[in-house]
């Protein structure tokens, strides 16, 4: 079987595989899905600082690699919408987090808050306004530190990898601006198209939903609408009976897919009613409104509150920037030409303007 050695990760190149599907259940396509196929796997709650509950999904073993306690951790971190099965849904040999179990290392995939498995709060709970008063940057300064800390806790060693996708990215330079003393439990992060300078976009969809959450942020939360979403019960039942491969209705869920992230003739359409069944995983508008000042200002860059708002939070007109340049560990950017969301010419001038990114 080919491979290749980054800096510590081992890349498979592999032919695709069929995964048996599973029952409606999201929930099966996190520990009990990687259980049924052979795996060792389990799920923490951590608590953050400020109270929100996560769910932590963990695999330490498989018949490949069985567990032991010298295995080198590897934190998975989703995007937005996205929750932790997106590493394992493409089954055994196929998927992030089966391939790098099977490769020897410590397993761990992350669910920030607000997303269906992350819904759970000291306090509060999901139909409290305040609950949702959270975008990405308290994911970075809040959520991300206090599952490093857990893992680092649990497996007694000091460093961990970190592999994030979009806006797992966000949320990793995020904490590495505002709490750069936690690069020192980072070994190196490998973002693949992290959701940072997002000053184009070609996805029309998104980029209305940005632009529509960002302009009427303030409105919609006057009118009690603080959260997109998860899929319920019934929707998952639905598309698991629509997007079957043998539905004439199957053209539907993909071409939603490629509404969303671009055409991809790579799509495995058998894998649809799996991914539906998780995705969307919800989020707060108040995240997609950040991103949407991201691309309107094209600058990575804090909440923007408004003329008076900004003046009581930082005690200035204009929302502060991230300090990029306290980056210090190695950050490996993995960008594709076909992404209609991160585009290419972005990526290349961030890895151009920061010293610290290396390209692939």
């Amino acid at each position: 079987m080919p491979q290749s050695t980054v800096e510590g990760l081992v890349c498979l190149e592999q032919s695709p595989v069929l995964w048996p599907r599973v029952s409606g259940d999201a929930g099966l396509l996190r520990t009990k899905f990687a259980q049924k196929a052979g795996y060792i796997a389990e799920t923490y709650e951590v608590v953050t600082q400020d109270g929100y509950i996560l769910q932590l999904d963990r695999i330490t073993g498989s018949k490949k690699s069985p567990s032991s306690d010298n295995k080198t951790a590897v934190l998975l971190l989703h995007g937005l919408l996205d929750a932790s099965p997106t590493w394992l849904v493409a089954g055994p040999e196929k998927a992030l987090g089966f391939i790098l179990a099977d490769e020897g290392y410590d397993v761990w995939m992350g669910n920030v808050r607000g997303n269906r498995y992350s819904r759970k709060h000291l306090n509060l709970t999901t139909l409290d306004p305040d609950y949702w008063m959270f975008s990405w940057h308290e994911m970075g300064i809040y959520d991300l530190p206090a599952i490093i800390d857990h893992i680092i806790e649990q497996i007694q060693q000091k460093e961990i990898f970190m592999i994030t996708h979009s806006q797992g990215g966000t949320v990793f330079f995020v904490m590495a601006s505002e709490r750069p003393e936690y690069q020192e439990k980072i070994i190196a992060a490998f973002t693949l198209a992290p959701a940072v300078f997002i000053s184009r976009t070609k996805s029309t969809l998104v980029q209305v939903l940005l632009d529509l959450a960002n302009n009427n942020y303030f409105i919609t939360c006057s009118i009690g609408i603080y959260e997109f979403k998860p899929s319920d019960t019934p929707i998952q039942m639905i598309t698991k009976e629509i997007c079957r491969d043998e539905s004439p209705l199957q053209i539907l869920c993909e071409n939603y897919i490629f509404l969303m992230g671009g055409i991809d003739v790579e799509l495995n359409k058998t894998l649809l009613p799996l991914i539906l069944q998780y995705v969307p995983a919800g989020a707060s508008v108040k995240q997609f409104a950040h991103f949407g000042q991201v691309v309107q200002s094209s600058k990575f860059r804090k909440f923007d509150y408004g003329f008076v708002g900004n003046i009581e939070k930082y005690g200035k007109i204009q929302p502060p920037d991230y300090n990029l340049g306290n980056v210090t560990l190695p950050v490996y950017l993995h960008y594709g030409a076909n992404d209609v969301i991160i585009d290419v010419q972005v990526c290349i001038a961030f890895i151009e303007k920061f010293q610290f990114v290396s390209n692939f």
